[in-house]
């Protein structure tokens, strides 16, 4: 096994369960980790024996362009569709952060986590 980072994936979203974060938006970081088999892409040298981090890349930045409410909501969104559309992908650990959340606080970010194994 192997494992797949896409750290601090950067999007503008809006996300939020305020009318106004729908409006107004916010920033967002996606950490992202994937468990597969590098065995063979790693003699092959071929992309098409790996994961394609171009392709993980594109599905959360599609998915964090749809409004959630919840930040679990987008999250598992990412989760069910990598599962989907990557076959290989045995693991999934997911973050996803709102930047300055306008929760009345000094709070650089909130940020959930998921973990999910494909079944």
């Amino acid at each position: 096994m192997g494992t797949i980072k896409l750290q601090n994936i950067r999007t503008f979203s809006f996300h939020g369960c305020l009318e106004e974060e729908a409006r107004i938006g916010s920033d967002y970081r996606v950490d992202l980790e994937i468990k597969t088999d590098l065995r063979k892409s790693s003699m092959s040298d071929d992309l098409k024996d790996t994961v394609d981090y171009v392709h993980l890349n594109q599905i959360v930045e599609e998915e964090m362009a749809i409004r959630s409410k919840l930040l679990e909501h987008v999250a598992h969104r990412i989760i069910t569709r990598i599962f989907r559309e990557i076959p290989s992908v045995s693991r999934i650990l997911l973050a996803v952060s709102k930047l300055n959340p306008p929760i009345g606080g000094d709070v650089e970010a909130v940020t959930i986590e998921m973990e999910e194994y494909r079944n």
